[in-house]
This record gives C-alpha cells, structure tokens and sequence, in this order.
C-alpha cells in the first residue's frame, strides 16, 4: 500500500467534515462548562485527519484554534494532557505561528515554550520532520 492510499479520497471528505463537526459541537459544550483542558483533548483526539482534502484540515484547524484559545492555565494543560498528544499539539502551534495573527501567535508561543520544557527538543524535531501528516 503507498502513502497516497493510506489518506481518504475527497469523496469521503464530507464524513470527514461531519466527524469535525461533531466534534466542534463537544468542544463548545466542553468550553462552557469551563473545561478547556478536556476542550483541547477532545480536539487533538484523531488529528490531523487522515486526508489530503485542505477543506478537512482547515475545519480541524479551527476545532483546535478554539480550543487552544481557551487555554490559560498552562500549569493545568501540563498536569493533564498526555505525552501522546505532545507532537501533534506541537503541529497544531506552529500551524497557529503561520497565520501571523497577533493574538494566536501569543498564544501559540506561550504553549510551545512549556510544551518544549516537557516534551524536549524532540518534539519539535518529530513535528517538523513528519510531512505525510500535516495539519
């Protein structure tokens, strides 16, 4: 099997959006009970999608932004979150660094500076070397 057949084709991409769709609906469920942590879980969970489709990924995208935006304790994400989600949170803060926007880059630099105390240099090499799965 080659790498292209392991990606979902873009007829499927619409089951692909639905499932983010979903899953924004959890999130801002999550947010107003004041569970950003859980939040931003629920949003790394099954990311990035399996698709080339950008519709896909940009969806996601905004499922993650809101959830990481909601972030304020670091000291809390840090005790919780997983070591499993560390690389793909990383992904997702130097995909929030490319959209230039003020508020986002704050944020994403705030999390990536503890997230590489935690995780180590490592991470970032992973995040930066894994092209096949980008977000």
């Amino acid at each position: 099997m080659s790498a292209t057949d392991e990606f979902v084709e873009a007829d499927n991409a619409e089951a692909i959006i639905t499932r983010i769709e979903h899953k924004s609906r959890k999130i801002e469920s999550l947010l107003k009970q004041w569970k950003p942590v859980e939040a931003l879980k629920t949003a790394l969970e099954g990311s990035p999608p399996n698709t080339r489709d950008e519709r896909c990924k940009s969806a996601n995208w905004i499922v993650v932004h809101r959830a990481i935006m909601a972030i304020k304790d670091l000291d809390a994400l840090f005790s919780s979150l997983d070591p499993e989600y560390y690389d793909i949170l990383m992904k997702y803060l130097y995909r929030g660094l490319s959209t230039g926007d003020r508020p986002t880059c704050d944020q994403c630099l705030r999390i990536h500076e503890r997230l590489t105390e935690r995780a180590g240099l490592g991470c970032i090499l992973r995040s930066l070397a894994d092209t096949a799965n980008t977000v």
